[in-house]
């Protein structure tokens, strides 16, 4: 019997297929390569929660829609990949036969512990080759995110080439050798593998309990998904007594995973409510915790079916934004109340501006960015077409409220009244005419100077606000100056006071919402140095 253990123990390891790191054999090595080779793309944020990261370009869209289509495809190559040798087949049968002489002899249990403790040490070899490492639990919390990040996304790689590929191929081998014993069949599964698939739950269990930051729920919604999908594998793989305790950890790190995703969420949320910064942007534009908080959830889309199972078990509680009879799920009203406090955050910053109509051109910025994020993307299905509208109604409120903080004083110089005499133009005293023009010329410039540096970002709604204003100011001067202009073209120093046509003022308004540096700004014509 000493002898049959020894020559099967190096039958074993003699016939094992070769798993070194420098060159890993067969299909498990094409299956491991297809994931490594996309190791980098799925950069979901790369910066802590802080407004202070201005660059769009930290929430990568793109990139994340190309890794969930390649994720989709790497799940469908699993069919014919899943299905390797461990062992070389011409091995199989000279190992089969020692372990139907062994057991018949009652040597099970030196049987049981010879195989479990060769096919240990491979598995090991294995998850090392797929770039999982040892970890405490400390060693895990003290880890830096970039680090750990990586060693996030190669677990979720492993946990689906151990289950699917390694295990499967352990419990084929433990039935084709150990057929003429289930008990044995069972042990030697279990005590062979549990290492293995210990050391992977222990990880997710340590990612499960850190401190909850929003970088890192991408890629623990990545590793709940992932260790949901092989749930139903596990489950058959471990479905005798020997292997009910690791189908309960699985559970409760499922569990952890789901709770570290709903406490992100809840804390994101309070975070986005909360936010005091009192920072403002050159010339109203659109402020970076607008373009965070929107690209974020715009990632979080790619996610709705898993983050409405994970939001339905929750409890989650959320308040009445107005609009809850809308939303049919449960992240759709999530979604509905982080935006709500993103707006209300907004309306507040805006008061850190003295001009109140660079509040509104600041509100109107935003507003927009976010209306152009849902409808650009799944959001716009989730939060729907009536919130679109609505929010397309505010910023028309904002633009007329725009037009009336900027531009009432202006047009009040353009108006008959306080001018004396009968009401004919022949009758209006000069001098009050030409206080009349001087007075909307100042105005005018004034608001040149000023409003040349605020800056509308989107094209059309920087179009719609020339028009609108023009619409409001170049009649009303035209008007004026038909009325009244010539009273004032005989008198000395006419062109002080008449001082623009109405197609120069129409020119200049073309000039608005630009952004430029207000060092050199002036009309197009000289300035009154009156």
């Amino acid at each position: 019997m000493s002898r049959l253990e020894e020559e099967f123990r190096h039958i074993m390891i003699r016939n094992t297929v070769p798993l070194d790191a420098a060159g890993l054999h067969s299909s498990i090595r094409r299956l491991s390569l297809s994931f490594a080779s996309d190791a980098g793309e799925n950069e979901h944020l790369d910066e802590e929660f802080d407004i202070s990261n201005e660059a769009e370009s930290s929430v990568d869209s793109s990139s994340h829609h190309h890794h969930r289509r390649q994720e989709s495809e790497r799940s469908e190559r699993f069919g014919s990949l899943s299905e390797v040798d461990l062992i070389r087949p011409e091995a199989v049968a000279d190992l089969k036969d020692i372990a139907d002489r062994m057991i018949r002899s009652d040597y099970s249990k030196e049987l049981s512990q010879v195989y479990s403790s060769v096919r240990r040490e491979i598995l090991d070899e294995c998850l090392s080759v797929l770039g999982v490492d040892r970890m405490s639990i400390d060693e895990v919390q003290r880890i830096e995110w970039k680090t750990l990040d990586d060693k996030m996304r190669k677990w979720i790689q492993a946990v689906k080439v151990v289950v699917r590929v390694l295990l499967s191929g352990e419990r084929r081998l433990c039935d084709e050798i150990f057929s003429e014993s289930d008990e044995l069949k069972e042990e030697c599964f279990v005590e062979s593998t549990k290492g293995c698939i210990m050391q992977l739950l222990n990880f997710g269990d340590a990612v499960a309990i850190q401190r909850r930051s929003s970088e890192k729920l991408f890629r623990i919604l990545d590793m709940y998904e992932a260790l949901s999908e092989v749930k139903p594998s596990l489950d058959e793989l471990f479905a005798g007594d020997l292997g009910a305790y690791i189908i309960k950890e699985t559970e409760r790190i499922l569990e952890w995973l789901g709770d570290a995703v709903r406490g992100t969420l809840a804390e994101f949320t309070n975070a986005v409510q909360k936010e005091t910064s009192k920072k403002t942007m050159q010339g109203g534009e659109i402020h970076p915790l607008v373009r965070y908080v929107m690209n974020y959830v715009k990632l979080l889309v790619d996610y709705s079916n898993l983050l409405e199972s994970l939001l339905d078990d929750s409890g989650f509680e959320s308040e009445d934004v107005g609009s809850c009879d809308e939303s049919k799920t449960r992240l759709g009203h999530w979604l509905r109340l982080l935006i709500s406090y993103l707006e209300s955050n907004l309306e507040e910053k805006s008061k850190f501006y003295e001009d109140a109509a660079l509040q509104f051109i600041f509100l109107m910025n935003n507003r927009l960015y976010i209306v152009q994020k849902v409808k650009d993307s799944d959001l716009g299905k989730i939060l729907g077409e009536d919130w679109v509208r609505r929010r397309r109604g505010q910023i028309r409120q904002y633009h007329n409220s725009y037009i009336r903080a900027s531009w009432t004083k202006a047009l009040s110089f353009l108006k008959d009244d306080g001018l004396g005499g009968s009401g004919s133009a022949s009758s209006v005293s000069k001098v009050a005419l030409k206080e009349r023009f001087k007075s909307f010329n100042l105005a005018f410039e004034e608001i040149y100077r000023t409003q040349t540096t605020w800056k509308v970002p989107d094209p059309q709604l920087r179009e719609e606000l020339q028009v609108s204003t023009a619409e409001r100011i170049i009649p009303a001067y035209r008007s004026f100056l038909g009325r009244f202009g010539g009273q004032l073209e005989t008198s000395r120093h006419a062109a002080k006071y008449i001082k623009y046509t109405p197609e120069d003022l129409e020119a200049q308004l073309l000039e608005f919402f630009e952004g430029s540096s207000g060092l050199s700004n002036h009309p197009r014509r000289k300035l009154s140095s009156s």
